[in-house]
């Protein structure tokens, strides 16, 4: 059984899935995970997991012990400036240096490392990507969406429940609470104005950014006040672009990317999560198949990861956010007459299913007896 030495870049949700079915493959492979930040996360957003990553964790052995941590969110709801509930909807019950064999590392110590294969599983802003590809191909394959979006925790208020519930404002502007039963509500805001002093802020400090963020908040209406007072003192604070990645190829010579840092689907997909998971057993399992040509694997990880990647990245709602006053009331109000009438409940009825062919949920997992996993 042939062994490799594999660099992995960043500890998000791709890298250590990569990790561990690449040791569940062969444990003899020499496997190092690096990521920038100082400690491991310890909060952050819930995550939505779909179709393909079920049946994944479950091959690992794992979604038992992912279960225990679901979150009780049972709905979802539009709200008007006062709270009302104008449109409610249901949820689903389930839940270096490149060479040519090898690359050349130089960590940030002085310490020099050679490696069988490199992966940058770094996120959307991935600087593997840019390494690797080179700042111009990394840039062209970075589409922003339009929008802006920053994430934080805040202490849960009297309102805050199991049922997450957005806001829409004037001036292109919404926010969304989640809490699904914990003493911390997430909080969303996504804005499509004031973009040019939320992009400059990006490279300031963390309380610059939630400066420019407040500015861009005000008056926006709803509990918008409560949400921008909790933003002042969540140590959790984080923004940046909606945008999807769009790469040629997910690899070039020995370093490959997996999750957001090479196919990033957006936010607005909701298959974030499942892409990377989907990513992160395709390259294991091309890898465990070819033990011995990590060319050969690598290049059918790529062909192999261009459908769900596609699948991934379709975007079925419009991402306009409301910019007139008029335009804010004629989307509550029309979410409040289709809610009334059923109307959603019938679109939902004619909607083709999830799982029909030409969707992720529908798009079949390769099986990969070599990766050593439950069936």
């Amino acid at each position: 059984m042939s062994s490799l030495s594999i660099l992995i870049v960043g500890t998000g949700i791709a890298g250590p899935t990569l990790a561990l079915l690449l040791q569940r493959a062969n444990p003899l492979h020499h496997i190092t995970l690096i990521e920038r930040a100082p400690t491991l996360r310890a909060s952050g957003l819930q995550l939505d997991f779909k179709a393909q990553g079920t049946p994944i964790m479950r091959k690992m052995g794992l979604l038992e012990a992912m279960r225990a941590h679901h979150v009780n969110e049972t709905g979802a709801q539009i709200v008007g400036a006062k709270g009302e509930v104008l449109a409610a909807f249901g949820i689903k019950e389930d839940v270096g240096t490149e060479g040519g064999d090898g690359v050349d590392v130089t960590f940030e110590d002085g310490r020099e490392e050679r490696f069988d294969l490199v992966v940058g599983a770094d996120g959307q802003n991935s600087r593997t990507r840019k390494m690797a590809f080179g700042e111009e191909v990394s840039a062209e394959a970075f589409k922003e969406l339009g929008s802006q979006v920053a994430y934080f925790n805040i202490p849960r208020g009297a309102g805050d429940g199991t049922i997450a519930r957005l806001f829409f404002s004037a001036k292109s502007r919404a926010v969304m609470a989640r809490n699904g039963g914990r003493p911390m509500t997430q909080v969303y805001m996504f804005s499509q104005s004031n973009l040019e002093k939320i992009k400059a802020s990006y490279g300031k400090s963390v309380a610059e950014q939630k400066a420019v963020w407040k500015e861009t908040f005000k008056g926006a209406g709803w509990e918008t006040d409560r949400f921008l007072e909790g933003m002042q003192t969540a140590d959790d604070f984080y923004a940046h672009h909606i945008a999807q990645v769009k790469l040629p190829s997910l690899y070039k010579g020995r370093i490959a990317l997996v999750g957001d840092a090479g196919y990033c689907p957006s936010v607005m997909t909701g298959k974030g999560t499942t892409a990377a998971f989907i990513g992160a057993y395709l390259l294991a399992g091309e890898l465990a198949r070819k033990p011995h040509d990590v060319d050969a694997a690598l290049k059918s990880y790529d062909e192999v990861m261009k459908e769900p990647v596609k699948l991934a990245q379709i975007i079925d709602a419009n991402l306009s956010l409301p910019s007139s006053s008029l335009a804010v009331w004629f989307i509550r109000n029309g979410l409040w007459a289709a809610c009334s009438l059923k109307i959603d409940k019938l679109v939902m009825k004619l909607m083709p299913q999830k799982k029909e062919k030409g969707t992720l949920e529908g798009w079949q997992l390769p099986n990969y007896p070599e990766l050593n996993l439950r069936e």
